[in-house]
């Protein structure tokens, strides 16, 4: 494999983008409508209602493990295809569903099919670059990932005002088609034939065989589902927090705009650094600062009500800041030495992550009622053992493994 110090090609960066963004405004979009949603399917219970945006995790993580070996054997873009399908009958179960149970399958169904363009998404980039250089194309796809975020809950807010919830889920549909075409058209396969692994009813098993031999890409797994399962418990709650607890709902989708923003300005600051500093350091100074954030608003509110919505946006963009040098550079450096089966090591670590990371939010969710301390509480205890794990698996630049000779 080639490596390419060069400065990346911009439609790369924006269909890789488009690519795992579906998943953004899949989530993002429906936050401003639980509560119509909600009432539409008679589900009156907030905590209940949370399952439509934690459960599109579960498929997410579960679909990773069928797609991702089928890459390495039939090739990245037939896989996407496949995906798109699903999500398409997926979207149409949750706009046809008449309780909460059938809608909460649909939204799983909907985070299987998602599961194939984000996960190959990470494979196709894995096959074009490696190393630091992985890590700071995975930083400027995240920057522009995070633009739909931004403005996914407002969107969803107009929409909801002038059509209603069922047309966010069309939406979601008519982009995910315009995705898929545009892949279709202009992305090459990434796949080389010689790297093809036929299809056998053991080639999960020996790629997890392999994917077990890299004691760093194991332990960067893991503290990606904790810091994934604390952000997750924000994404769940945050509807609840600002609406119900600080009674701003039509500020709603502007406030978390504004945290995502501060989420894509430190991607792209990653990327512009992480070439200079490196992936392995700039990802555990981030994640001291997370672990330090999150545990001075637990001292300083223990046993206290909420804060000022303006102190409380204030602790959230420092932390969603750390968050934007972590995502990126956790899944490169778990990613970087099992580069030769790159379609089965994405799907088991996004597998393995999601899986951690839904009880996490589950259950930390649960305590989020009245107050924002256990949200808080959750991102200093994930931190920690994120940090624990990281400082115990650090090891110096320069790892030689097989997968870097691709």
């Amino acid at each position: 494999m080639q490596n390419k110090p060069e400065k990346p090609d911009f439609e790369f960066l924006v269909l890789m983008a488009s690519l795992m963004s579906i998943v953004a405004l899949a989530i993002d979009a429906l936050l401003p409508a639980i509560s119509e949603i909600g009432e539409s399917i008679k589900s009156f219970n907030a905590t209940d209602n949370q399952l439509l945006i934690t459960m599109i995790f579960l498929g997410l993580g579960v679909g990773q493990l069928f797609f991702g070996p089928l890459s390495d054997c039939y090739g990245r873009k037939p896989v996407v295809y496949m995906g798109f399908t699903l999500f398409a009958v997926a979207s149409v179960v949750c706009v046809m569903a008449p309780s909460l149970e059938i809608m909460v399958l649909g939204r799983i169904l909907q985070g299987v099919g998602l599961s194939a363009p984000r996960t190959i998404a990470i494979s196709i980039i894995r096959d074009t670059y490696k190393g630091d250089y992985m890590a700071r194309v995975m930083s400027f796809v995240t920057a522009f990932f995070i633009l739909v975020p931004i403005v996914a809950p407002a969107i969803g807010k107009w929409i909801l005002d002038a059509f209603g919830w069922e047309a966010i889920f069309y939406i979601q549909l008519f982009f995910a088609l315009v995705v898929a075409i545009w892949f279709w058209k202009r992305q090459p396969e990434t796949l080389k034939p010689e790297y093809k692994i036929p299809f056998s009813n053991h080639v999960f098993v020996d790629g997890l065989k392999e994917f077990l031999k890299f004691p760093e890409t194991i332990a960067f797994t893991f503290t990606s589902g904790l810091v994934t399962g604390a952000f997750l418990v924000y994404l769940s709650a945050s509807q609840q927090i600002f609406e119900s607890q600080y009674g701003l709902k039509d500020a709603f989708p502007y406030i978390f705009a504004g945290l995502a923003i501060s989420i894509g300005l430190a991607t792209f600051l990653n990327g512009a650094l992480v070439i200079r500093f490196g992936m392995r350091k700039l990802a555990l100074m981030a994640l001291m600062a997370f672990c330090a954030i999150a545990l001075l608003y637990v001292f300083i509110f223990w046993n206290k009500p909420n804060p000022g919505v303006f102190v409380l946006v204030a602790f959230l963009s420092f932390q969603f800041f750390c968050l934007g040098f972590l995502w990126g550079n956790f899944r490169s450096i778990a990613m970087e030495p099992v580069g030769h089966i790159a379609g089965i090591a994405a799907a088991i670590n996004g597998f393995v992550s999601t899986l951690l990371a839904i009880p996490i939010a589950t259950y930390i969710g649960g305590f989020v009622v009245d107050s924002v301390w256990p949200l808080f509480a959750g991102l200093g205890i994930c931190g920690l053992v994120s940090l624990g794990i990281m400082l115990w698996v650090r090891k110096p630049r320069g790892i030689v493994a097989r997968g870097l000779s691709r």
